[in-house]
């Protein structure tokens, strides 16, 4: 083994240092997708902060982490799925199901909190489920199943609901418990919210998840070679079904989430839930076309999306021109990943 293995690990070096500095960078963003968003947020945050020094104040900082908390915690479903080459529409839609399911419960039927809470949380797992079933067991493509039950799902909420919005002051105290604010430095400081420490506490088992256990190499295999990790030995359908599972787990604690974040629940809270999630995993650097990526990447996408909005916010800049930068960050994004792609081929 020994004579075998030294003539290879010289031909790595010296191709290595063959490498030119453009194929050097391609490949430490291959190995590290969160690199460049981190380094995209870096400069926006010192960008905005030279164009209105209010940007860095604590109170906005404060209010931009809230801001984000929401979309940042559906981005992280959304990212399992697009790891496996798959897409999900009904995110918005299973969140809004579990937040209207559960609130209309506590305020009609006087159900206790705790028991609204884990109806929610289960809705969202069953949604995820179903969805995972129709791609598995039926073999439609992600997209045209959860464009489908984002339909399905959203006409559900507004019927159980009858379309009206549940105020706070009728909710019991668990489920508006993630809008309570936390001042670590004090009053008039930086701040969070419980809501926030939750969407924390899921990006860490999230991401221990997929770097640490055999089911989020499972993950990975899957969305870069279904047919080989088939070959491998690797139950493909079964992993499929848990990340869609997981992924609405993930939708029905976010809907706990959103009802402290907004005050209340409506069936209108989240309108762009769907196109803000994907942009924050894309931006995020995870590959559309599945196998790479991770969350921390896609919390950092979040943050980027957000920090434009309120950058250019305090800039005084019209709102088209966010949503033109925001499209433009897409496509580098993309354009950048099938750069790396090709490296790795």
């Amino acid at each position: 083994m020994a004579t075998t293995s030294a003539p290879t690990g010289a031909a790595q070096e010296l191709a290595k240092r063959r490498q030119t500095p453009a194929q050097r960078v391609q490949h430490v963003l291959h190995s590290y997708p969160a690199v460049s968003p981190a380094v995209i947020l870096v400069l926006a945050v010192v960008v905005f902060t030279a164009l209105n020094p209010n940007f860095a104040q604590p109170n906005a900082l404060s209010l931009l982490v809230q801001q984000t908390a929401v979309v940042a915690a559906l981005a992280i479903g959304q990212t399992l799925i697009i790891l496996t080459a798959g897409i999900d529409l009904s995110v918005g839609a299973i969140t809004i199901l579990a937040t209207m399911l559960s609130a209309t419960l506590a305020s009609e039927n006087g159900l206790p909190g705790i028991l609204c809470l884990l109806v929610g949380v289960l809705v969202g797992v069953g949604a995820g489920a179903l969805n995972g079933l129709l791609v598995t067991r039926v073999n439609l493509p992600p997209f045209i199943v959860t464009l489908g039950t984002l339909s399905i799902f959203t006409a559900i909420a507004l019927l159980y609901s009858g379309g009206q919005s549940i105020q706070d002051d009728e909710l019991p105290g668990l489920l508006n418990w993630t809008g309570e604010a936390i001042r670590p430095f004090g009053p008039g400081s930086f701040y969070i919210t419980t809501g926030v420490l939750v969407v924390a506490l899921l990006y860490v088992v999230v991401g221990f998840a997929l770097s640490q256990s055999a089911w989020g190499r499972h993950v990975y295999a899957v969305g870069d070679d279904p047919e080989g990790s088939r070959l491998a030995g690797i139950q493909v359908k079964r992993v499929l079904l848990s990340v869609y599972a997981a992924a609405g787990l993930i939708y029905g604690i976010t809907a706990w989430v959103l009802i402290g974040r907004a005050g209340a629940a409506s069936p209108n809270a989240i309108t762009d839930a769907n196109l803000a999630s994907i942009t924050a995993v894309v931006i995020g650097g995870t590959s559309l076309f599945g196998g790479r990526g991770g969350v921390l990447g896609t919390l950092l996408g979040a943050l980027i999306v957000q920090s434009f909005a309120s950058g250019l916010s305090l800039a005084g800049v019209d709102d088209q021109f966010r949503v033109l930068a925001i499209g433009v960050l897409v496509i580098v994004a993309v354009s950048v990943d099938q750069w790396i792609r090709k490296v790795k081929a």
